[in-house]
């Protein structure tokens, strides 16, 4: 704030505006409440124009103000704009905020009353009537065509059907494979098979992004956010965090994908910090003067080679470091079991074959496979609808509490799956998961009632990650 009283003092020299030659002391209430960033600029300038005439006294009635101020009476952008109109529009108020915002801030209602500027003259000529500021026009990116189609990816079947059903579904993705074997690939390809985002979910990616300074130009985007951190980041970054506290790559993530390649490579702790946010779809960042709780309701997709040296799965193949098996548990425990839990679908990918590179590209593209899940989501979002919760709009957010009703297998298919949690231990989180994924594979054959064979396969994805803990 020590550099805010500068600030404001050249930018109102700069405008042509006097200041009186005496002590001016500014009041920020709440007292106790830590003042920092550069957003108080503007307002600390429109209060000290009204105190001195520069402005009507009662122009700022009723108005919201944010922005920060350059040494020559510009007005330039700040984070946070979109909460900040969201929040004044919920009071009934108007805002004020710098014009590269505005686009941003128009989202917030049709109704309420924006001011745009680019500098301080062109504020006190507003309120004086001498030049109208209009108000500024919701703006949406165009995001170029991505040019990652399912259709350069030439084998991996299973692995294609797996990446559907988690988009369909939601769920939480683990591909295991050799080096070169397509894991990063397939995640890549994963966003053009999602649906865009809803008017719901746009404003809440968008404030999020907001908050951490990511939108560009005012203009909000309707894609699904894709984030992919280095596998060196630190809890901070993932979670969120730092001295204001800005919200994580798990929050920018938000509706959309994290993708986590090398996941054994990452800090445990990082990665053990994931299980509450993976579980509730929030995460909370405590400082000791306050606490922020951030969204992150995300699909997280991992990736991994199955040891160290990535050749465990080949056959015949000698490990240097000692037996395969040892090599495998040692280099896969470091994903903590409770983690491990959480994700819904385990895939071996295999490393592709020169054979399967010669082969003609495949005739089903992400076109048609996006098609498919956008009617899976629909059956989805009306069904909970239907439940009274139009808050979950996908199987993988679904309460275990409405899953006895949504998910209720037929009869072979309960005695399936009564046999396979004895045989394969699963706990009480993974009996839910897996009939998550049972529904969401009903709901891609748009089937009312779960089978055995929608049982069976989500099973079967849950048995890879059995078979890979046993050997610890």
């Amino acid at each position: 704030m020590s550099e805010a009283r500068e600030r404001v003092r050249s930018a109102l020299i700069a405008s042509g505006l006097a200041l009186p030659a005496r002590r001016i002391i500014v009041n920020l209430a709440p007292a106790d409440l830590p003042k920092e960033g550069s957003h108080y600029d503007l307002p600390i300038a429109l209060g000290l124009m009204a105190a001195i005439g520069a402005i009507p006294p009662d122009a700022l009635t009723g108005f919201t103000v944010l922005g920060e101020l350059g040494l020559d009476g510009s007005i330039a952008p700040v984070a946070g704009v979109l909460p900040a109109a969201i929040g004044a529009n919920v009071r009934e108020e108007g805002l004020i905020c710098p014009a590269s915002c505005g686009s941003e801030a128009a989202w917030a209602s049709p109704d309420i009353q924006i001011i745009a500027a680019q500098s301080l003259i062109q504020i006190a000529n507003h309120f004086k009537g001498t030049q109208v500021l209009s108000r500024p026009s919701p703006k949406v990116h165009e995001a170029a065509a991505s040019k990652l189609d399912l259709r350069d990816i030439k084998g991996q079947e299973s692995a294609k059907r797996a990446l559907e059903i988690a988009a369909a579904g939601g769920h939480h993705l683990l591909m295991i494979g050799a080096p070169g074997a397509g894991k990063s690939m397939l995640a890549a390809r994963l966003p053009s098979i999602l649906p865009p985002l809803s008017p719901g979910e746009l404003l809440e990616v968008s404030m999020i992004a907001s908050v951490a300074g990511e939108i560009e130009g005012g203009a909000l985007t309707s894609q699904r956010p894709f984030r992919s951190p280095h596998h060196s980041a630190s809890m901070a970054a993932l979670t969120g965090g730092g001295i204001r506290a800005k919200p994580g790559e798990i929050s920018l993530a938000h509706q959309g994908v994290l993708f986590l390649d090398e996941l054994p490579e990452f800090d445990p702790r990082v990665l053990d910090s994931l299980r509450q946010p993976l579980e509730n779809g929030e995460v909370s960042v405590s400082r000791a003067n306050h606490r922020v709780t951030y969204p992150a309701r995300f699909m997280l997709v991992a990736a991994m080679n199955p040891c160290r040296c990535g050749n465990a799965f080949e056959p015949g193949y000698a490990c240097k470091r000692g037996r395969i098996d040892r090599c495998t548990s040692d280099y896969q425990s470091r994903i903590s079991g409770p983690l491990m839990d959480r994700i819904d679908l385990r895939i071996e990918v295999p490393a592709v074959t020169a054979a399967d590179l010669i082969l003609p590209p495949p005739a089903e593209g992400s076109a048609e496979v996006a098609a498919r899940v956008a009617a899976a989501r629909d059956i989805q979002l009306a069904r909970y609808a239907d439940a009274g919760l139009p808050h979950v709009r996908t199987n993988a957010e679904a309460p275990a509490s409405v899953l006895e009703e949504i998910a209720k297998p037929d009869a072979q298919g309960q005695k399936l799956l009564r046999d396979a949690a004895e045989t394969m231990r699963l706990s009480a989180r993974g009996y839910h998961r897996v009939l998550r994924v049972a529904r969401t594979l009903a709901d891609l054959d748009n089937a009312d009632r779960i089978g055995r064979l929608h049982l069976a396969e989500a099973l079967s994805y849950r048995a890879l990650a059995e078979d890979v803990r046993q050997p610890a």
